[in-house]
């Protein structure tokens, strides 16, 4: 049996790239653009039932974790362009366990999938509309008290599309 931090974190834990390559940095930008459909054919065909499993015992549903991305990438799309139109500007955090257990969690998923689909179309756009220097703008997280350029976002977010992916798929082969 796997370990409770080997279940939360199947892909491991983040680590940060310091100094990508041109190469990376493309290859971050098309995990972002694949991530929606890459959900929706993991979660294709599954019963409520099977929405219902979860990742890890004491973790997030299926379905909770597809409404979970579709709330963290609508604020780190908008991250995004505060630190692209603002100096350094800090941004709001927020209670994700909280958001997870509120009422519109208990929807269809498509509604979130298709929230990620236009949000990564609209970010894939943004991103490829970047200047190699924009990547540095950033924006302040005060949980961390610090700041973090969007070389650092895009890095953490193409790491939090596989972590999910990876969620889910675990959830479909454990059945918790």
């Amino acid at each position: 049996m796997k370990s409770q931090h080997e279940l939360s974190y199947p892909i491991g834990t983040f680590a940060a790239i310091p100094s990508p390559s041109a190469n990376i940095i493309a290859d971050w930008q098309q995990i972002i653009a694949d991530f929606p459909n890459q959900l929706r054919t993991a979660t294709s065909g599954l019963s409520s039932q099977e929405l219902a499993y979860h990742y890890r015992p004491g973790g997030w549903t299926i379905r909770q974790v597809v409404h979970h991305c579709a709330d963290s990438h609508m604020n780190a799309f908008i991250r995004f362009k505060l630190a692209l139109t603002e100096d350094k500007p800090s941004i709001k955090p927020y209670n994700e366990a909280a958001w997870a257990e509120m009422a519109d969690y208990h929807l269809p998923i498509e509604i979130s999938l298709a929230i990620l689909e236009g949000i990564h179309t609209r970010w894939v756009a943004l991103l490829n509309g970047m200047k190699e220097d924009q990547y540095q703008c950033s924006f302040f997280h005060p949980e961390h008290g610090a700041p973090f350029s969007l070389l650092l976002g895009l890095d953490n977010y193409q790491w939090h599309c596989r972590h999910h992916l990876a969620h889910v798929k675990q959830a479909k082969a454990l059945k918790f």
